[in-house]
């Protein structure tokens, strides 16, 4: 049987997908079909030898934006071109931001234009393990890169993610306000037996990513016991797991907010935030702190318009805000970042960790 450019493949019970290779085979069996797709795969990656990127931080934690020598993804929606990089690019999300390139704290950003024609870009964002539907402290660092490489200046941006179009801003004083996507809480109150943290009770939001948000009493937000607290957060998202707590239409709840008392006087509150891949967040987190407000607004602590100071585990801190808008709960982040590095990166054929170490 004839199998060409865009097809399903059964192996041994599971779904090979291969999409926009161009390659033909025959498959004569299972092992057959494995050797051609394992081939295939190959041709992919010996395309790439070098790529362009700029790197930047936002409250201390790292994006970086892949400008030039990216895999192409085609013109497609931006859910369908996400597909596309999961499926048959994979080794590159990890050869970008894993060791020896990268590390587990920096967040990925492929750059490419966008769908939606009223939006000045599109972006993927990925990390250590995988792919994130929207990124707050990235689409702050997006925006300065923007900026960086003069395609943009001051005023209002339209950003498309996979998770939604996101209006920023860039002022003239260089910080950027990313209205997101709209948040909600979907749980409050749910409580887990989490071996050696006791039992924990949270709430589960979606602020562009999934959220489980909770105050542990007697674990202090101090960055000294960064250590402890990812232990448990990694507990927590564990215990989750196996209760079968989910988001909506089973999406994995794969963020952990830690919150309590602010250490600064002019913040209102202090997170931890573990992101997928257990790297945590140096920034307040800019989905996190979207899902916070969302469950602040809903229990009326958190009025239209007002100011939330959330501060991070380095001390850095958003602002925030909500607004309401048909019924949804629209969040909007404020802060800062940096250009860092203009970098070209290079994957040598012969390099044993061209694609990373993961």
């Amino acid at each position: 049987m004839l199998i060409s450019s865009i097809h399903n493949v059964v192996n041994g019970g599971g779904l090979w997908q291969i999409k926009n290779f161009n390659t033909y085979f025959w498959e004569d069996s299972a092992a057959g079909t494995a050797e051609m797709l394992s081939h295939t795969i190959s041709s992919a990656m010996s395309s790439f030898s070098s790529i362009q990127v700029i790197d930047s931080h936002t409250a201390g934690e790292p994006t970086r934006v892949v400008i030039d020598g990216g895999p192409d993804l085609g013109n497609g929606a931006l859910t369908e071109r996400l597909t596309c990089f999961r499926e048959q690019y994979d080794f590159f999300r990890s050869g970008v931001v894993n060791e020896p390139r990268g590390s587990d704290v920096v967040v990925g950003a492929v750059l490419l234009e966008p769908f939606d024609q009223t939006c000045e870009a599109a972006v993927i964002y990925f990390n250590n393990v995988g792919y994130l539907g929207m990124c707050g402290h990235g689409t702050i660092g997006l925006v300065r890169t923007l900026e960086h490489m003069g395609r943009i200046g001051p005023g209002e941006h339209r950003i498309e993610t996979p998770s939604g179009v996101v209006t920023t801003t860039l002022h003239a004083s260089g910080q950027v306000t990313v209205e997101n996507v709209p948040a909600y809480r979907l749980h409050k109150d749910v409580s887990l037996d989490v071996p050696g943290c006791g039992v924990v009770t949270g709430d589960v939001a979606w602020g562009g990513n999934w959220f489980f948000l909770a105050s542990i009493p007697g674990l202090s937000l101090a960055f000294a016991n960064v250590r402890e607290l990812s232990q448990c957060a990694q507990a927590i998202k564990t215990a989750l797991a196996g209760d079968g707590i989910t988001g909506t239409s089973g999406g994995e709840i794969d963020h952990i907010e830690l919150f309590g008392a602010a250490e600064a006087t002019e913040a209102d509150s202090r997170n931890f935030v573990l992101c997928p891949g257990n790297a945590y967040d140096r920034s307040p987190c800019g989905t996190g702190t979207s899902a916070k407000m969302a469950c602040l607004y809903a229990d009326g602590h958190l009025s239209a318009g007002r100011v939330w100071r959330q501060e991070g585990i380095l001390g850095t801190y958003f602002d925030g805000s909500v607004s309401v808008k048909d019924g949804q709960v629209i969040p909007s982040i404020t802060g800062e970042a940096y250009v860092t590095g203009e970098t070209k990166l290079f994957f040598a054929e012969k390099d044993p960790f061209r694609w990373g170490i993961s």
